[in-house]
């Protein structure tokens, strides 16, 4: 597999667009003018903060957590029980005014507050060193041999208090360079919490992932053949970003100046955008997908259009056609939560099974966490993805919306 890292504006946004072999895998988009004009309110996945309960709600079981003045975010009751607290308030295990530490999860959706985890974990490349102990894991994309051996010495070497998950690209390192790495994080997140007990109320002890890291978030070093921009100002600070994070890289990155034809034209990223908000996708075999957002849920509808019916092979042949472009669609367009795919009906079980076993398949490579669960009596395949940042349609319709 070959990347290359496409980074301009598009849509009043700046935008990185990541390649795969020569086909867009992924767009994510950031509001450079509300991280420049409010940069201490705009919250992103993964800032670790000071917090403080604002409010309980019992029946529900929920706590509301305000990050700074005015920005209240949800965790569960338990979750902030289990925290680590820089000042108590009451004796009972979670009370208002409580302070303590707390993680970013998920970014604000659409009327939803940002939640929040105590469980604080730093992520590098290598591995996700969390506060609260738990069985160390390894990526499912390592190969199953590597993956095994690398679990087995974890578990023989495991004499740290915090929990530990190795990243795909663990596996280029030897495991005594893999060491040092686990213990250099285990150390920046054990001097994180303790300088947090002698800092004040709303303090951001962390930034998370925005902007170049989240751009980067799931580029594969030893796969990346460019990284190109046409902006002066983003070719400086991917250029500082990169020599912090990865220097063998710098050679990788390159200044496009030719405004005759701007890096959009030059690879139609305004049509990449359009395609990836479109509700239609159309398939060689001229059927198509239909992709609609909903409050609760995302609905795959595969239509067989031109696509010629017959026999159930020919059925079998659409869905998986479908499945692959499917799985294509939900890592661009970064679909998250309960997703739903209706496919065309399959009479026989065994092409069901192939079909879920293909759709396990595909997901299995997306970065972000995908999980098939099954196809229902009602013949929908259930899917739920790891929600982090919103979804491509509703950042773009966020800024569309404000500058109404």
């Amino acid at each position: 597999m070959k990347q290359k890292v496409l980074v301009t504006n598009v849509m009043d946004r700046l935008c990185f667009f990541l390649e795969e072999d020569g086909k867009t895998a992924e767009i994510f988009c950031t509001d450079e003018t509300a991280q420049n004009e409010h940069p201490e309110k705009t919250v992103h996945a993964g800032d670790i903060y000071i917090g403080k309960v604002k409010k309980r709600i019992p029946n529900i079981h929920a706590v509301f957590i305000e990050i700074f003045p005015g920005m209240e975010c949800y965790c569960s009751e338990e979750e902030a029980a289990d925290g680590c607290f820089t000042s108590k308030a009451g004796k009972k295990p979670i009370c208002v005014g409580d302070e303590l530490v707390v993680q970013v999860k998920k970014e604000a959706s659409k009327a939803k507050k940002p939640s929040l985890t105590t469980d604080i974990s730093l992520t590098g490349r290598y591995a996700v060193v969390s506060r609260k102990k738990q069985m160390p894991g390894v990526s499912s994309r390592i190969p199953k041999k590597e993956r095994e051996a690398l679990k087995a010495w974890l578990q023989e070497t495991d004499s740290s208090p915090f929990g530990v998950i190795l990243r795909t690209e663990a596996a280029q390192l030897t495991l005594e360079e893999l060491h040092q790495e686990l213990r250099k994080r285990e150390k920046e997140l054990a001097d994180l919490l303790e300088k947090a007990r002698t800092r004040t109320c709303f303090t951001r002890l962390k930034a998370g992932a925005a902007g170049e890291e989240a751009g980067f978030a799931h580029v594969r070093w030893d796969t990346l053949e460019e990284v190109v921009t046409d902006l002066p100002d983003v070719y400086e600070r991917l250029r500082s970003y990169l020599e912090q994070t990865e220097p063998k890289v710098l050679d990788s990155l390159r200044l496009y100046t030719d405004p005759q034809f701007p890096l959009v034209k030059l690879y139609s990223l305004e049509r990449e955008m359009e395609r990836a908000l479109s509700q239609r996708v159309w398939l060689k075999s001229g059927g198509s997908l239909i992709i609609q957002p909903t409050e609760a849920l995302t609905v795959i509808d595969v239509n067989t259009g031109r696509a010629v019916s017959g026999k159930n092979e020919r059925y079998l042949k659409q869905n998986l056609e479908a499945a692959k472009e499917a799985a294509r669609q939900i890592r661009l367009r970064n679909l998250s939560g309960i997703i739903l795919i209706d496919f065309i009906n399959l009479s026989e079980t065994e092409d069901r099974e192939i079909l879920i076993r293909t759709m396990r398949e595909l997901t299995a490579a997306d970065p972000v966490k995908t999980e098939v669960i099954d196809i229902t009596r009602l013949e929908l395949m259930e899917i739920t993805r790891k929600k982090v940042h919103p979804p491509l349609y509703e950042a773009v319709r966020k800024k569309a919306h404000n500058d109404e």
